[in-house]
């Protein structure tokens, strides 16, 4: 279950590092204005079936009960072909672009 202590530490860090890695995209790409800066920030719902993460006002990212991650169709419906990860992996993604990018490693034979 996704209440449990450990898991909203993990669901604070990834909104932390939605909200720092835009800021950084923005900021390189020159469109760091007050708007756009405003409507980075990262929160997140708990709710009956999935945990919502929102940027913004907007919906982004569903999270099942097994801490994996999805992208969405529609707020509150799951984009099962949009995997970015889990809860234990969220440091192999860049959060920081329109959607979830995985990370290369070099000498990644993947």
């Amino acid at each position: 279950m996704l209440k449990e202590r450990e898991n909203l530490a993990k669901l604070q860090l990834l909104c932390d590092k939605i909200t720092n890695q835009s800021r950084e995209y923005l900021t390189i790409r020159d469109l760091d204005c007050e708007a756009n800066l405003l409507n980075i920030k990262t929160t997140y719902k708990i709710k009956k079936k999935y945990t919502y993460i929102d940027i913004g006002r907007s919906g982004k990212y569903l999270i099942n009960d097994d801490g994996e991650i999805y992208g969405i169709k529609a707020y509150g419906v799951i984009n099962k072909g949009h995997f970015y990860g889990t809860l234990d992996t969220i440091n192999e993604f860049y959060w920081g672009d329109y959607t979830a990018k995985r990370i290369v490693q070099e000498n990644s034979y993947k």
